[in-house]
Parts: structure tokens; sequence; C-alpha cells
């Protein structure tokens, strides 16, 4: 059973968090081991799997960003970690970014800093923007939902990407 079907809900990015936290509480209460002390140890111990289950199935569709990353798990469209392939035609694009990486390891230089930091920054809100109607609009029964999935998944994968290159922005801020 995934997260989605053990709280009853759609498979999707955008969810009504609301509707979401109620079910976290209703499990909550339902599963709890305090409620269930008297019950057979096999019970008290599928219990405690359910609450456990709740309380990880929460967290993860609570956060968009791990939400986004559980859909492409079952939808089978993540592999491991480090096996994932950037589109080509983005790493071109971000050749000056890289570049200005590679010059500020070598040089440092605030207002080259500033620069790199805003391209970075426009460029995640390019993503954000472009991708924000497929969030939107994806059903998992939507004859296209597979073409919005693989679309969804190189925006993870960008996403990830310049989040390693803030990540990099940040040893240069710390000096």
């Amino acid at each position: 059973m995934n997260y989605f079907e053990f709280f009853g809900l759609p498979v999707a990015f955008r969810l009504d968090e609301a509707q979401l936290r109620r079910r976290f509480y209703q499990n909550s209460k339902k599963y709890h081991p305090d409620f269930h002390t008297l019950a057979s140890p096999e019970e008290q111990e599928e219990m405690l799997r359910l609450s456990t289950l709740n309380n990880e199935a929460f967290q993860t569709l609570a956060d968009p960003d791990r939400r986004m990353r559980y859909v492409l798990e079952i939808k089978g469209l993540l592999e491991g970690e480090g096996q994932q392939q950037v589109p080509q035609e983005f790493l071109l694009e971000m050749m000056d970014i890289n570049e200005a990486l590679m010059e500020l390891e070598m040089d440092y230089d605030d207002r080259r800093f500033e620069q790199t930091a805003q391209a970075v920054a426009e460029w995640e809100r390019a993503l954000d923007e472009a991708i924000a109607p497929i969030l939107d609009r994806y059903a998992d029964d939507s004859p296209d939902s597979r073409g919005d999935l693989l679309q969804v998944r190189d925006y993870f994968l960008k996403k990830r990407y310049l989040l390693r290159i803030r990540e990099k922005l940040a040893t240069f801020a710390a000096r």
C-alpha cells in the first residue's frame, strides 16, 4: 500500500493539505499504540507498525519536495541516487554558472558571487513557473500522465542540480 492509498488520497503533486492533516490525525488516534495496551502482542505490534507508517507517510506527503520524489519513485521514474541523468541541454545551459563557480573558487569576488546567485535564482523561478501548470493539472488516470511525469522528473533533476550549486555558493558565503 502506498502512502496515498494509506490516507485514501489520489496520487497527486498538489494535495489538500487540510484533508491530509485530518486523515493523519484520524489515523494517529486509530493506530496509536497507547490506545491498544490491552490488545494481543500481535495486535500491538501491528498498531505500532501502522502508527509508524502513518508518521512516515505524513512526513513524506506533507513536504512538496519529498512528495514529488515519492510520486516519481512509485511511478518507477527515479533510479538510485546518482544514477539519474540531468537533461543534456540543461547541462549545456549551466556551463556559464559552472564557469562562474570555478572562477569564484580561484578568485572570489563579491560581484561575481551575487551575479551567480541571481542567475541560479532566475533559473529556479523559471523552472517553477514552467512546471506549475503540470503539477496543478496532474491526474494519475489522465492519458497525458506519463508525459507529465517525465516533465516533472526532468524538473526534479534540474532542481536538485541547482540545489547542489546553491550549496556550493553557500560555502563561498561562509568565507
